[in-house]
């Protein structure tokens, strides 16, 4: 069944948000920049976890802007950012003083996580197991 156009605007709205978000964040995962460095150096998992974080959120943004994989990649990008919340309110803290950072990372983490489960929400049928009930 055909989704109406406001559905398909607001999906690709959030699609393109999430994506965009995902996707600015690996220049910084993948170049090594301090920030990113500083976060999973205090998680423990310096480098691997930047580089895997990373290969994950592209594949995430990838399978978001692709129309028939957008429940999956909804799903990886709500996994992932979980994590990365989860982070900020056990370990990290909500601002990263140490490199300047004010909670601005935490609110982004915050719209790809309200995003994702929106798109979720929305694109539910296309997940097969879902779609058949």
């Amino acid at each position: 069944m055909p989704h109406s156009k406001a559905f398909t605007i607001a999906s690709w709205i959030l699609r393109g948000l999430a994506a965009f978000i995902l996707l600015q964040t690996l220049f910084f995962k993948f170049s090594g920049a301090r920030e990113s460095v500083y976060i999973f150096s205090t998680l423990g998992i310096e480098p691997w976890g930047r580089i895997g974080s990373g290969i994950v959120e592209l594949i995430a943004s990838i399978l978001l802007l692709l129309p028939g994989t957008v429940a999956l990649g909804a799903l990886i990008a709500l996994g992932t950012i979980s994590v990365a919340i989860l982070s900020h309110l056990t370990k990290l803290g909500i601002t990263l003083p140490a490199v300047g950072d004010r909670g601005e990372l935490f609110a982004l983490a915050v719209v790809v996580l309200l995003c994702s489960a929106t798109l979720l929400l929305m694109h539910r049928r296309e997940i097969p197991i879902v779609g058949r009930m």
